[in-house]
C-alpha cells in the first residue's frame, strides 16, 4: 500500500483517506464536505496547471483548489 497526496492520483483512481495535513480551519471545512479519514475517495480529474481537483466522496462530486487537495493524504492499493 502506498500513501500519496490526492493530487498525485490518476483519474478514476480510488483510495482511502489517511489524514488531512492542515490547520483546524481547513480540516473543519473539509470534514463538512465529507472528507474524513477512513472514507473512500475517487479522483475524477483535475484542471491543468494546478487548477481545481474534482473527486467523489459519499456519492457526491466535489471540486477544491489544488493546494487543499495536496494536503489530503490517500492510501492506494498499488
Amino acid at each position: 500500500m502506498k500513501v500519496l497526496p490526492l493530487t498525485k492520483l490518476e483519474a478514476n483512481q480510488t483510495g482511502t483517506i489517511k489524514e488531512i495535513q492542515g490547520g483546524r480551519g481547513m480540516v473543519t471545512r473539509l470534514n463538512a464536505l465529507g472528507i474524513i479519514p477512513g472514507k473512500k475517495i475517487t479522483k475524477i480529474g483535475a484542471i491543468l496547471m494546478r487548477g481545481p481537483v474534482v473527486f467523489r466522496v459519499n456519492n457526491t462530486e466535489v471540486a477544491i483548489r489544488f493546494g487543499m487537495a495536496s494536503r489530503i493524504m490517500v492510501e492506494t492499493k498499488e
